[in-house]
């Protein structure tokens, strides 16, 4: 069987890589295509692993196998304590692996391990908190207005989801998925980005080891043209939950809409951090260095518009260059790097180009400004930690989604001005507020048109609270009890008590009996 690149040409790299398989109906087999693609580390720039490269009719397989284990007594007469355990047997599984699969998502995209290890280890908290509330799912009695008759509500699990996860935060923003799906008693289809599988089929393993049912969990790898679209618009999938770049969503969007399917979307974002003159100033700027700086700004709540208060603007700017240029780049597996490389060829160049498009825009580049070409970035995909002041609006830098270490910095007046400005954008993921008022931490929490609002601090998230976009950043909410219900249907269910029928030929409305 041939290996082959993404290119499709035969890599002379192949005999010295791991070359993984695919999950399917709880089996690890090869892809239908007979072939392999290559996973680029990208501080090397070289390939280190081969991934399987599905193709259609592994999806199909891979669905068919979720529906059979769907229906399957197995899986669909386990009781939610049941499932419950599986989830937490899973996590403490998590728990133990984590190290090293920490170490694979920090090879295969690039980011800090202390950043991509931290993950993982918080990982197991999701699937013991779904694991936890499995069971407490409910429906209600309804005092219903027609005498002799009952009525309750089940809560039932929607059936096969496709879950499909982007290559920042590979094994986190799949949890996000798989723990309230499986929680509900959903069987999955997980297909990760072509740019970072390897964790995801690194972690399929332990879905045996804690002893889920064959099918449960299937995984395929591939490209979005030739394994997605046949998952997104499969007959048999009723769910779809996507995270990554909004115009790619929308596509999503559509294509499910043919089908009717739920869908839950986590998409892209143009948060605002926002600085008023009465915040701690030095934490500040370090909320400021976190929300884009960390995860070398490749993260859909970057806080990549930094709106400063006039009376602190040259101050605080001044405090912001001072700390940025301390940044260490390198090697991101050294626990002391804190700015790593970008994650893919195309994404840095595209980085680059948004850098050129500011400056001929007008835009002012205080720091950095294109390649990091310092000797301990090696042969990877660098870009300095950029900074531009004089930035208006309108301009495209502070309107579109860079997915870099690119911050673009907007002075504002008064608190209108700076809520003005922060919901000027077709994006609404996310903000940050700084100041020491509970007054204005309340007003600006509320009238801040995004799903998330953080007030003196930035990039905190957890299992317990709901997380999602407003506008162009999505759909639906993960995390929090609000995220199980976006993988259940609401089932009406009438007893009549007397058996007295009223008349047949009209619908029983109002208090008839």
């Amino acid at each position: 069987m041939a290996t082959t690149t993404q290119a499709g040409v035969t890599s002379a790299h192949a005999g010295e890589m791991k070359k993984h398989k695919m999950l399917i109906g709880g089996k690890w087999v090869e892809p239908s295509t007979g072939n392999w693609f290559e996973s680029v580390n990208p501080y090397t720039a070289k390939p280190w692993a081969l991934i399987p490269r599905g193709a259609s009719e592994d999806i199909n397989r891979a669905v068919a196998a979720a529906k059979k284990a769907f229906y399957d007594p197995a899986w669909r007469n386990m009781s939610a304590t049941a499932r419950g355990h599986l989830l937490r047997k899973l996590a403490d599984l998590i728990a133990g692996e984590a190290e090293r699969l920490g170490q694979i998502e920090t090879t295969d995209n690039g980011k800090l391990i202390a950043e991509m290890g931290g993950q993982v280890k918080y990982i197991p908290q999701w699937f013991h908190y779904f694991g936890g509330l499995a069971d407490k799912i409910e429906g209600r009695v309804i005092p219903i207005d027609k005498p002799g008759v009952f009525n309750f509500t089940r809560e039932e699990p929607v059936g096969v989801v496709a879950a499909i996860t982007p290559w920042n935060s590979p094994l986190l923003l799949a949890t996000w998925k798989l723990a309230p799906a499986l929680a509900a008693g959903n069987t999955v289809v997980w297909k990760p980005s072509e740019f970072a599988s390897v964790s995801a089929l690194e972690f399929g393993e332990l879905f045996e080891r804690a002893g889920f049912p064959p099918g449960v969990v299937n995984i395929v790898a591939g490209f979005g043209t030739e394994v997605g679209e046949t998952l997104v618009t499969h007959k048999d999938v009723a769910k779809v939950a996507f995270t990554g770049g909004d115009k790619t969503g929308e596509h999503v969007y559509s294509m499910a809409a043919r089908g009717l399917k739920r869908v839950t979307l986590e998409l892209g974002g143009k948060s605002a951090n926002i600085v008023f003159d009465d915040a701690e100033l030095d934490e500040a700027v370090k909320g400021a260095i976190s929300g884009i700086f960390a995860a070398t700004g490749q993260t859909c709540i970057a806080g990549s518009r930094l709106l400063l208060h006039r009376p602190i603007y040259d101050q605080f700017v001044e405090k912001l260059l001072a700390m940025a240029r301390t940044a260490k780049m390198g090697n991101p597996i050294d626990p002391n790097t804190q700015v790593g490389p970008i994650t893919t060829q195309p994404q840095y160049q595209k980085v680059l180009d948004y850098i050129r498009i500011a400056k001929e825009e007008g835009a002012t580049c205080q720091l950095g400004g294109g390649p990091a070409k310092r000797p301990e970035c090696g042969n990877g995909w660098f870009v300095e930690p950029t900074i531009f002041t004089g930035v208006k609006p309108n301009m495209r830098i502070a309107q579109e989604e860079v997915f870099g270490p690119v911050l673009s910095i907007i002075p504002f007046d008064d608190e209108e001005e700076a809520t003005r400005i922060a919901n000027d954008s077709m994006y609404g993921l996310s903000a940050g507020v700084w100041t020491t008022s509970i007054r204005r931490a309340l007003m600006m929490s509320e009238r801040l048109e995004a799903g998330t609002v953080w007030v003196n601090t930035y990039r905190a998230v957890s299992y317990m609270s709901p997380f999602g976009g407003y506008k162009r950043s999505g759909i639906g909410r993960e995390s929090g009890m609000e995220a199980i219900r976006e993988y259940l249907q609401t089932k009406s269910v009438w007893i009549d008590t007397v058996g007295n029928a009223p008349n047949p030929f009209i619908m029983r409305m109002g208090g008839q009996g």
